[in-house]
């Protein structure tokens, strides 16, 4: 099955047919509760509430499903030392990233304001006991690199008990069980434009994310920026890596792992190993690095 949502493409992929019908169910479940309580282009969703609560230290009543995307986001700037970081949404405003990126992309040169380093996680107040969130006054969330891996996760976590299970949803993959053959043929693409003679790797448990820094840009300033923050500057990624792929015990890792790739530099092998994951990491130049036991390229006919 495939389908859209949030301006991206997905794929839903079963071991067997009877488990179909469920695993549609539980997806649209979950991409609904991640879109009310995740999306920033949503005047009603939580995240939305609480970047507009302006300082208020009595913060915002959330939902549990966004008390679980937090939750996801701090294990991710946990998992890479910051530089997955929830609190980069004012470096992404100062880009002009103000509107869904259909509609970013099609306006022109936006205005390009002054970048700075993100709040972090001292800017954030949880009460766990009482469901509130508060946010300092110079503090706003973005949650949706970290909420759309979660919600791969989530619906394959739902369906596994019955077989094994694809979700794919912008690159971001969650796999549990095998496919009918074995593992699953994840193909890995460095651009949105699938040819049909991609590399591949053989998966069956655990998650795999692509980032790079040449898709979802646009011109701000005069300049071609992306959407990979570093969170120590405000700064679009401009590393030596254009895309990464990684491969994680789940999702979430994986997409945590493949963004700070790209923000890593040269030591991103480093960081990727001693995590214990595995990666594909493409130079500017186009060669490839391969990282923590990632098999290289087979070019198929």
């Amino acid at each position: 099955m495939n389908f859209e949502i949030w301006g991206l493409s997905g794929t839903l992929v079963t071991e067997r047919d009877d488990q179909r019908a469920f695993a549609e169910k539980r997806l649209w479940y979950w991409l609904s509760e991640i879109d009310v309580a995740c999306n920033r282009f949503r005047d009603d969703s939580d995240i939305s509430r609480l970047n507009t609560s302006h300082g208020d230290p009595a913060g915002v009543s959330v939902g549990p499903i966004f008390e679980r995307a937090l939750s996801a986001s701090l294990d991710a700037f946990e998992a890479t030392n910051g530089l997955c970081d929830p609190t980069v949404l004012p470096a992404l405003l100062a880009l002009g990233y103000d509107v869904d990126y259909d509609e970013l992309v099609t306006r022109g040169d936006a205005p390009l304001g002054a970048q700075k380093e993100s709040a972090g996680l001292a800017a954030i107040t949880i009460d766990r006991d009482r469901h509130r969130v508060a946010l300092q006054r110079d503090c706003q969330l973005d949650l949706g690199a970290t909420a759309k891996a979660l919600s791969a996760d989530l619906v394959a976590d739902d369906v596994a008990p019955s077989g094994g299970v694809v979700v794919e949803i912008g690159g971001d993959v969650a796999v549990r069980g095998a496919g009918p053959d074995g593992p699953w043929a994840i193909a890995i693409s460095d651009t949105l434009h699938v040819t049909g003679r991609e590399p591949r790797v053989g998966l069956s448990h655990g998650g795999l994310a692509t980032s790079s820094i040449t898709q979802r840009t646009w011109i701000a300033g005069g300049q071609r920026v992306n959407h990979i923050i570093d969170p120590r500057t405000g700064h679009w990624a401009q590393g030596p890596f254009a895309t990464a792929s990684v491969s994680a015990t789940n999702c979430v890792l994986a997409n945590a792992m493949a963004t700070a790739s790209l923000l890593w530099g040269d030591d991103a092998p480093y960081y990727v190993a001693q995590a214990r994951c595995a990666a594909r990491l493409v130079d500017l130049d186009g060669d490839v690095h391969y990282v923590g036991g990632w098999p290289a390229d087979e070019v198929r006919a």
